[in-house]
């Protein structure tokens, strides 16, 4: 497979900061962005609301091919994430839906329904990838790949911080267990699994601002020539 533009793919465990740095490093580099997170949570969402039974790999991966979804520009330039004719932005982000989308990844056949979708992204004048196997199973040709990680209580943390803004009552102490749970599930599932992948630049963002890592992405894309 030969990338039909440069892509700077960024993997790592849920809670690392990825969407935000990537959403930052596309603005930055005026390229286009994939959330591929929000593609499997999409899925988990319209497997909710169409009944469907998570066992039926054969129909998941018929109704990743064909997903009827959208990402809108709003009036204040952030993006509005719309499934089967319905604005979701904000309903695919609660943990109910991130806990169904960890298990419908875990699913080969879900995989491969989503792979060429994730793929046509890629165009001029560039991507910035955000997801969990963007490097080593997507985009394998990337130029650049990071692996952005934080310890688990750190992403608890700002998980907690997240939840809380929204108005919900979470638990610090569940927020880190849930998180080491879908950490060991990522990290040990048959397809795609969660591993820097070769050559990639591992970067711990457990003592880094947002900010600082965005600098350290830039930098590289810098030094690969890419700008």
């Amino acid at each position: 497979m030969i990338n039909q533009a440069p892509v700077i793919a960024i993997d790592g465990p849920s809670g690392a900061g990825k969407g935000t740095v990537s959403q930052l490093v596309a603005e930055k580099l005026g390229w286009h962005l994939l959330d591929s997170g929000a593609l499997y949570r999409l899925l988990a969402l319209a497997v909710s609301h169409h009944g469907m039974s998570v066992e039926d790999a054969d129909t998941l991966k018929v109704l990743a091919e064909h997903l009827d979804i959208q990402f809108k520009q709003s009036e204040d330039s952030k993006v509005e994430i719309v499934l089967e004719g319905e604005i979701v932005t904000q309903a695919i982000r609660t943990e109910e839906v991130g806990h169904s989308a960890s298990k419908l990844a875990a699913i080969p056949e879900v995989r491969e329904g989503l792979l060429l979708r994730q793929r046509a992204f890629a165009q001029a004048p560039g991507l910035v990838a955000d997801g969990r196997d963007m490097g080593t199973v997507v985009f394998p040709n990337a130029p650049i790949k990071i692996f952005l990680t934080a310890s688990a209580e750190e992403r608890a943390q700002r998980r907690l911080l997240q939840l809380q803004q929204k108005g919900e009552a979470v638990n610090l102490e569940e927020l880190v267990q849930s998180i080491k749970e879908r950490d060991e599930r990522d990290a040990n599932r048959a397809i795609a699994p969660l591993v820097p992948a070769a050559g990639a630049l591992v970067i711990d963002s457990t003592n880094l601002s947002i900010e600082e890592v965005v600098e350290i992405v830039f930098a590289e894309t810098v030094k690969a020539g890419l700008i």
